[in-house]
């Protein structure tokens, strides 16, 4: 029998949450390992995710954050500064370019970017517009209705 990995799907949406938590359970599929940089993504609330990126050594210049067609495209490009009378024996933080892309449910827009101790927190959150929010409808009974029919034919009279 054949396994399908679901998780790259799973990994780079937001908002579908209950179809891949559904997908992952028909199937059984396990999570691999992220590519760079590290990521995770949140809920923080009913409506509300968070997505937070490892990026050491990149400064707020350094990234450009950009949402097209419900797209998150988060993309870091680090300007080599020439390193003078310096050699680097190993590099073990990595500093290479990278473009990470999440698809985002539709209604979910991004509320702000923070960039904290090599950390890049981006706040999200579902706004569905109100036409498309559940509303409660009042039910009348015909009894109701006649009572009131027949007290404006006495009033009348």
């Amino acid at each position: 029998m054949r396994h399908f990995d679901l998780s790259p799907l799973y990994r780079s949406t937001v908002g579908f949450d209950r179809l891949f938590q559904a997908i992952d359970q028909f199937a059984g599929a396990d999570n691999a390992a992220p590519a760079y940089p590290p990521y995770n993504i949140e809920r923080t609330g009913d409506n509300a995710y968070r997505i937070t990126m490892a990026i050491a050594g990149f400064s707020d210049k350094d990234l450009t954050i950009e949402v097209r067609e419900n797209t998150l495209n988060v993309k870091g490009e680090k300007a080599e500064a020439a390193e003078e009378g310096r050699a680097v024996l190993y590099r073990g933080i990595a500093s290479r370019a990278f473009e990470r892309r999440f698809q985002l449910a539709d209604y979910v827009v991004v509320k702000g970017a923070s960039l904290e101790n090599g950390l890049l927190h981006i706040d999200l959150a579902r706004e569905i517009p109100e036409a498309l929010k559940p509303r409660t409808i009042a039910i009348s009974t015909p009894a109701a209705n006649a009572r009131q029919i027949e007290t404006a034919v006495e009033q009348a009279a």
